[in-house]
């Protein structure tokens, strides 16, 4: 692995990270009862996530470009794409394992941005000692017995978990994808590499009509106490497991989305 795979990874790697630490936001905004705000605070991070997608698809476009005049070309762009999307999957782990420390960080930037109502404050106050020393006393990781007590009912059904499975799979694989198909057909490299809507539209479907009503309703649940704080919580640990399902997912969907890609392609 070189330099450039690694960037791309880490790239890969902070995307899903974020999009991970979004439930987090969710739990936040409950505790604190600010939920607009919270959301508010954490387009800051999503400013971070969209930045480092507008480098990663120019930086792997490149990656496939320069491997295209290599004799295992096709093959060392598809071992690419799996090490990207194994990025993906451990930001996943790694992202649910940060929840409990991040929603406490985070119901802490609520607060504070709700009294002094300043962004670049609430940074200044994050990188000073008091501000570090406050991170290291809220870092914990998920107990034992939030973990059993995902055996319990979590106000989830199985037919929302097994979609978001399947739409966070099509989200991650998407771009990838949409490039592996102009290898398939470079004829039609740049056709193929603009269809990425293709494979997205279909999660971006069911994440906005399926999936993000049901978490959003049970969030105006939680905070007007019509369901518990504990059955919340389960509720996002199981779609976080149900996205770092979707991720290892992602590594199945990648050859046969690129060539419903390229096949979409032909007929355009």
């Amino acid at each position: 692995m070189n330099v450039q795979l690694l960037i791309l990874c880490g790239l890969t790697f902070v995307i899903h990270l974020i999009g991970t630490l979004a439930y987090a936001v969710r739990i936040a905004g409950v505790r604190t009862r600010r939920l607009a705000v919270s959301f508010a605070l954490f387009n800051v991070l999503i400013l971070v996530s969209r930045t480092s997608n507008s480098f990663q698809g120019p930086f792997l476009a490149k990656r496939v470009e320069h491997n295209l005049g290599t004799s295992l070309g096709q093959v060392a762009i598809l071992s690419d794409m799996r090490w990207l999307l194994l990025s993906a999957t451990l930001a996943t782990v790694v992202g649910g394992l940060c929840i409990p420390t991040f929603q406490r960080l985070f119901s802490r930037a609520v607060r504070h941005f709700h009294s002094h109502r300043s962004v670049p404050r609430l940074f200044w106050d994050i990188l000073t000692a008091g501000g570090v020393w406050r991170i290291r006393e809220d870092a914990s990781v998920p107990s034992s017995g939030n973990v059993t007590r995902l055996v319990k009912p979590s106000g989830i059904s199985i037919g929302v978990l097994a979609l978001n499975v399947g739409a966070i799979a099509l989200w991650t694989v998407g771009v990838f994808a949409s490039l592996y198909a102009g290898i398939l057909k470079p004829e039609l490299r740049v056709t193929c590499s603009s269809l990425s809507s293709l494979i997205n539209g279909m999660a971006t479907i069911l994440l906005f009509v399926f999936i993000d009503p049901q978490l959003s309703v049970m969030t105006d649940d939680v905070m007007e106490g019509k369901v518990s704080d504990g059955t919340f919580r389960r509720a996002i640990a199981s779609l976080v497991g149900a996205r770092l399902v979707g991720t290892v997912l992602a590594q199945l969907f990648l050859v046969p989305s690129a060539i419903l890609i390229s096949r979409a392609a032909e007929f355009i």
